[in-house]
């Protein structure tokens, strides 16, 4: 699975995170949950909520004692946390490319299994990881936090904004690598996304 691969690369990121997992309208029986549940445990990683738009996988969330409440997941992909006070370590997954018109907000940091494709936009207090082709709008460390990262496969942002600091769209002329948007004294920097780089920003 693509989620677990993820955190085993970057386990120091991952270390002792709960996390809330937006399946979309993937069906996830009892079993299928149970096991990942234990794997993501056997990791250090708490797995606290599923967000689902199938009612047959939130209501096997809600036998497991998992919250299916911690976003509002339409119109149009939006997920926004809903004011209550989150752990500092709290993560969404996000299962799926966010499209044109996608809107995440989330009090916390985010993982992007998929792309963000131009006219998407993500608003996070912490840092965001997207497994994928970042090139729509990013602002992370919304809220002051100076030390949160933005790390993609392919790092080509429309706009990407961390803390009060812009970054407008470069033209590239080589093919996209793993790249890391961090704050230095002179703005945001690219750097390379090498393993274990994301938790030392």
């Amino acid at each position: 699975m693509a989620l677990l691969a993820q955190i085993d690369d970057r386990q120091a990121f991952f270390q002792g995170a709960r996390l809330a997992l937006d399946v979309g309208a993937q069906v996830i029986k009892v079993n299928e949950m149970v096991e990942l549940r234990d794997q993501l445990s056997d990791r250090s990683v708490s797995l606290w909520a599923i967000i689902s738009e199938s009612p047959a996988t939130e209501n096997t969330a809600q036998l497991l004692g998992l919250a299916t409440r911690v976003s509002k997941p339409r119109p149009e992909e939006v997920v926004r946390t809903e004011g209550r006070a989150l752990p500092e370590d709290s993560a969404l997954f996000v299962n799926r490319t966010l499209r044109s018109g996608s809107r995440v907000e989330f009090d916390g940091n985010v993982v992007i299994l998929g792309d963000v494709n131009p006219g998407a936009e993500v608003v996070v207090d912490g840092s965001v990881i997207v497994w994928g082709r970042l090139r729509g709008t990013v602002h992370a460390g919304s809220r002051g936090d100076r030390n949160a990262v933005v790390c993609a496969l392919d790092l080509s942002p429309m706009r990407l904004q961390i803390d009060d600091e812009v970054l407008l769209s470069q033209d590239k002329k080589e093919a996209g690598k793993p790249e890391m948007a961090v704050l230095r004294e002179q703005g945001i920097a690219l750097e390379p996304w090498q393993s274990g780089a994301a938790s030392q920003p």
